[in-house]
């Protein structure tokens, strides 16, 4: 119960101070009616009024997951953000290839299974995303081919 009273009251700074910011959102003269602030707000006050309930009523303690599992998703992270990184000057099959292996092996520590679902997936997303949606995806290296 204290970690959702706790998490509830972070939220409900964390929604006021959204809430401000979107206060000063500038406004110019070609704008609708109901004017630009008025999304923001609104989302501020649902977060606000969420936050609040699980402050007001909050769920049973829950069971954490061992230290093990918060070091795999750490390091999924990690494999993630490289991936963003390795993306420009890899190209997008290499990188792909490795880190949707390396998450597969992460489901199901199967090599060969976890090989093959990160071959197939870049391949298979490499044709959706160039052919099927027309991203200008750069395959491989520049000064591979």
């Amino acid at each position: 119960m204290a970690s959702d009273r706790i998490f509830g009251l972070v939220m409900a700074v964390v929604a006021l101070a959204y809430i401000a910011s979107a206060t000063q959102i500038q406004t110019s003269f070609l704008s609708d009616p109901v004017g630009p602030k008025a999304f923001p707000i609104g989302i501020g006050i649902v977060a606000a009024i969420c936050a609040c309930f699980m402050v007001l009523k909050p769920d049973p303690e829950p069971e954490w997951p061992a230290a093990r599992t918060f070091g795999a998703i750490a390091l999924s992270v990690v494999v993630l953000v490289a991936y963003a990184y390795a993306l420009k000057p890899l190209g997008f099959l290499i990188p792909t290839a490795i880190a949707a292996g390396f998450l597969s092996y992460q489901i199901g520590p199967k090599p060969a299974r976890a090989a093959v679902a990160g071959l197939g997936l870049s391949a298979g997303l490499y044709v959706v995303f160039k052919y099927a949606l027309g991203l200008g995806l750069v395959p491989f290296p520049k000064g591979l081919f």
